[in-house]
């Protein structure tokens, strides 16, 4: 582990910051797995403190009205695409169902997100190295 600490992670709606550019804004967008199966939705953008990116989507699936919902947190080293309505990521939907549930009690936890990423495969943003992912799609 590196010895240089997790920023916190917030939600983009509880923050003073805005998005440059609000096209990019993929809130409330389906979450499509590898396969084309439909995941979830995004529901919130989360936020580092110290470089002001988005580090993971809060993608909530399941449920009807509400009951039986869950949330999960993908690293958005997983996204392949962005359109209009969707975003898509090489996961599949068995993959970010089975993920680390989200809890907000945990936001603090270097080791929680640290599980997370492991989870999907991916290096920690915080990690020696990383580099964040450039998106190979166009709208």
């Amino acid at each position: 582990m590196t010895n240089k600490q997790i920023t916190l992670l917030r939600k983009l709606n509880d923050s003073e910051m805005v998005l440059a550019d609000t096209g990019d804004d993929v809130r409330g967008h389906a979450v499509i797995d590898r396969d084309g199966n439909e995941v979830g939705e995004v529901s919130a953008l989360m936020l580092d403190d110290a470089e002001s990116r988005v580090r993971v989507l809060q993608v909530k699936a399941g449920g009807f009205l509400g009951i039986g919902e869950r949330t999960f947190l993908v690293p958005v080293d997983a996204v392949t695409k962005v359109d209009a309505k969707h975003v898509h990521v090489d996961q599949t939907r068995d993959r970010v169902v089975g993920s680390p549930a989200y809890d907000p009690d945990l936001a603090y936890e270097q080791d929680y997100y640290t599980d997370v990423y492991g989870y999907y495969g991916y290096a920690p943003f915080w990690g020696p190295g990383y580099l964040y992912p450039g998106f190979p799609y166009y709208r």
